[in-house]
């Protein structure tokens, strides 16, 4: 028998591993607890989360989106449907349609990077659901009034996330 084996034979017998499981147990039993009760406390989110989807509008009121459809083109899930307006052309052209599946979508945040006029952006609510396929589709007046609703928000997170970019 070899003196490896014979160490790691007298190890076993003397339950070494456990009692070192147990050292880490009785380390951490008597330190604060880090527990956080979700509902009634919240962790800081960082400005870069990327929680639902939203457009967002210049301070006139004027839709951002320039259907120029890169948002489109790089999301790798296929998630998101662009219809330009047939009505608009040239600078002023604007989306008929955009839509965006949920159930899809794997909130990589390619979109919000490809957007040259930050027009979809990621905000940091995490808490939506749906009991339903249709209601994890998200068409425009969704993704605008997201926009409209935390529009404070949304900007604090783009102006921290600038100097990143």
């Amino acid at each position: 028998m070899s003196q490896s084996t014979v160490k790691d034979l007298i190890a076993s017998f003397t339950l070494k591993e456990l009692f070192a499981g147990l050292g880490v147990t009785l380390k951490y039993l008597f330190k604060p607890k880090i527990t956080i009760r979700y509902p009634e406390e919240r962790t800081p989110l960082s400005p870069r989360f990327r929680g639902e989807h939203a457009l967002r509008r210049y301070d006139n009121g004027q839709e951002r989106c320039i259907a120029c459809k890169l948002c489109e083109a790089v999301c790798p899930a296929q998630a998101i449907f662009i219809e330009i307006d047939p009505k608009s052309q040239g600078q002023q052209r604007k989306t008929k349609v955009y839509d965006i599946d949920n159930s899809k979508c794997i909130f990589c945040g390619f979109c919000q990077e490809a957007c040259p006029v930050d027009a979809i952006v990621m905000s940091q609510n995490f808490e939506f659901y749906a009991e339903t396929r249709e209601g994890l589709l998200s068409d425009k007046a969704r993704l605008l009034g997201n926009g409209d609703k935390w529009k404070s928000q949304l900007d604090a997170n783009l102006a921290a996330d600038a100097k990143y970019r």
